[in-house]
């Protein structure tokens, strides 16, 4: 009879092995509908974070309104975890089922690529549809402006800043996934997830599948809001002159490098090693004979 108690961390890391060996063998459009489902969850988290933080500058201490921030995001991967989803950042943990020898190199790399692919779409669909609901203009464009200067700052990331923002982030999201593992209940999944997730947030770290969410809604709003927005945030079109799709893309590319490496390298990696690496049996001490 199963109990009722968390899983040690030697049992988490089996669970974390076979996960990534039954992600292998979902075929290819159920995976991309996963993985479709957790672009939009993650934009929801990003929605529901832009919406708090709007009209919060000037009003709320910073380090208050970017915890605010952390704790609502937390629902993008409360969704993703509990409702069942395919999550490219977290999905990198999959290294430790390949170090692990149970799948082939090309069948993580298969993995990786068809979940990035669908976080995208389900993204980008999801900031289409924010924004064709008009809901950036709640607040009289308080939510515009918090979503174009998010939007901006991503946009605008030097290389080797985006990276190890990467890093830091997976290295949290990766902590998060793998301590639901452990988790018994609803409950303990949930409450696993709300640290490391409000903590990656309040430090401002880069996350590629919310970029994809919050950079190209950005984008709609520069190209398609109503021109009565500008007066309203107290700014000009030409402010957000470097937001375009170009820097989007390039800017995706140091921070979805770093996501691997902080949530495949320093967290899948090292607990393979910790706890699944082959081990020499131990060979007997020999005895003296007198």
């Amino acid at each position: 009879m199963q109990g009722f108690d968390a899983l040690l961390p030697p049992e988490m890391a089996k669970k974390a092995e076979m996960a990534g060996v039954q992600k292998t063998r979902l075929d290819w459009l159920t995976l991309l509908a996963l993985a479709m489902l957790a672009g939009a969850f993650i934009a929801f988290g990003a929605m529901f974070a832009t919406t708090v933080l709007a009209g919060a500058d000037g009003v709320v201490p910073f380090g208050i309104g970017r915890l605010l921030a952390g704790s609502v995001f937390c629902l993008g991967l409360i969704l993703v975890i509990v409702g069942g989803a395919e999550l490219f950042t977290g999905d990198t943990l999959i290294v430790m089922a390949w170090a692990a020898g149970e799948i082939r190199l090309r069948d993580m790399l298969r993995v990786w690529g068809i979940v990035y692919a669908g976080n995208l779409i389900g993204a980008i669909g999801t900031a289409a549809l924010v924004f064709l609901s008009g809901q950036y203009l709640s607040g009289g464009g308080e939510v515009a402006k918090v979503a174009l200067t998010l939007a901006l700052g991503k946009a605008t990331l030097p290389f080797e800043q985006a990276f190890f923002l990467g890093i830091l982030c997976n290295v949290l999201v990766c902590l998060a996934v793998w301590l639901s593992f452990g988790a018994r209940t609803l409950s303990d999944k949930v409450l696993a997830i709300i640290f490391p997730v409000s903590a990656f947030v309040a430090a401002g770290f880069e996350h590629s599948v919310a970029n994809m969410y919050l950079i190209p809604l950005g984008l709609f709003i520069k190209a398609w809001a109503p021109a009565n927005l500008w007066p309203l945030i107290g700014s000009d079109i030409s402010h957000y002159e470097a937001l375009t799709w170009s820097h989007f893309a390039v800017g995706l590319v140091p921070v979805t490098i770093g996501n691997i490496i902080g949530g495949g390298g320093l967290v899948g990696a090292v607990y393979w090693f910790i706890y699944l690496r082959p081990r020499q049996p131990r060979q007997p001490k020999p005895r003296n004979i007198v």
